[in-house]
């Protein structure tokens, strides 16, 4: 069930719980929706959504790899889209 890629519904959600004030934070966001958009798992959905509970800067020192994820944050789906966040060209 983790598996399973998002409907168009909940990917559309999705997209708009992503949207974000800071523009680097955006950049990366969208790289990752052009690339995976169609793709998207519900476990990755699932780890997207708590790199959005952050705040920008702090997500932002995520995707630059200046930190790593530690505590309630440090899990499975949430490292493995951050690797598809930082994945550049």
């Amino acid at each position: 069930m983790m598996d399973t890629a998002l409907d168009e519904r909940s990917l559309s959600k999705l997209r708009w719980r992503c949207r974000r004030g800071l523009l680097e934070n955006d950049l990366f966001i969208e790289r990752f929706f052009a690339r995976h958009g169609s793709t998207i798992t519900v476990r990755q959905a699932e780890g997207l959504q708590a790199l959005m509970e952050l705040a920008d800067n702090d997500l932002l020192d995520l995707l630059l790899a200046r930190k790593e994820p530690q505590g309630e944050l440090d899990r499975a789906e949430v490292r493995e889209v951050l690797a598809l966040l930082r994945r550049r060209g």
